[in-house]
């Protein structure tokens, strides 16, 4: 609206230019006195115009400076709110690239679900997504849906390990403690008489329709983890160390205690003993 005004009162500064110039051609026509006249009451409008421009510029100098505080306190705010999630003004940018990366790909359908998960993972160790400017967003963000787990049905002569290591499951047989955990409280459908639940990994049945789940990779590397616990061929879990209680962890401490005074006692009395025995020795050389 200033800026509005000032544009007005340049235009009638410049048609009072004009109308002096206008009053140049016409000097013939008109008398000295009324010619002085004119100009008079023209020199006096432009004092006022020009007062008025000086007021504006004043009121343009004064917004400038009202604009460059605020400026500076919409800075420090932002400095401080990224400080408050542990980050800078550069932090958040490189963070919102990242993040708008993701969105596109997830919603484009350009990633797997394992990667997507792995960039969500990266970008949740930020608080920056607490941020009002993506907290809306992060919550909608949603990776692809899993895919449904498939389905083997057991025939004769196989066993989890002989599954798992099919070319078309996981092609490699140490991922076999999958398939046991995703069955073992319930498989997809069993014959009549036939079990529907697997507590056993070595006990499965011809007819048996086992889940077989979609794997991670890390979820692979913790099957063939798990794997390595049990024997080759047998299936059995290897010793476990059992945890001892307290009460039985003092009582441990106690005996032993116990055992270490009774040999030290024993020594004592073998050593004693023996000095008697000495004793007695060179007593007898004396005689």
């Amino acid at each position: 609206m200033k800026f509005h005004k000032l544009f007005v009162i340049l235009l009638a500064f410049s048609l009072v230019l004009g109308t002096k110039a206008t009053l140049f051609a016409q000097d013939e026509e008109m008398t000295m006195e009324e010619w002085q006249k004119q100009w008079d009451e023209y020199s006096v409008k432009k004092e006022q115009l020009n007062g008025q421009i000086n007021d504006l510029n004043k009121e343009i100098d004064a917004l400038k400076k009202t604009s460059a505080d605020k400026d500076a306190a919409i800075t420090k705010a932002e400095e401080e709110l990224y400080a408050s999630v542990g980050t800078t003004k550069a932090g958040v940018a490189d963070w919102r690239a990242k993040f708008e990366s993701l969105e596109k790909d997830a919603k484009g359908g350009k990633l797997s679900l394992e990667e997507c998960l792995k960039r969500q993972a990266e970008l949740d160790k930020s608080k920056v997504k607490c941020l009002p400017e993506f907290w809306e967003r992060w919550n909608k963000l949603k990776c692809p849906e899993p895919p449904k787990p498939s389905g083997y049905t057991v025939i004769k002569g196989d066993c989890l390990w002989k599954i798992s290591g099919k070319k078309e499951i996981y092609g490699n047989p140490k991922i076999w403690p999958a398939i046991w955990e995703a069955n073992k409280a319930g498989v997809v459908s069993a014959p009549p008489k036939v079990k529907k639940t697997i507590p056993n990994p070595h006990w499965i049945y011809p007819g048996q329709v086992l889940k077989i789940p979609v794997l991670t990779e890390a979820q692979k590397n913790d099957a063939i983890k798990q794997a390595n616990k049990y024997h080759y061929k047998k299936w059995r879990h290897k010793v476990k160390v059992v945890e001892k209680t307290d009460a039985e962890k003092k009582a441990i401490d106690d005996k032993k205690k116990v055992d270490d005074k009774k040999k030290v006692d024993d020594k004592k009395k073998v050593d004693d003993k023996k000095k008697v025995d000495d004793k007695k020795k060179v007593e007898e050389k004396k005689k």
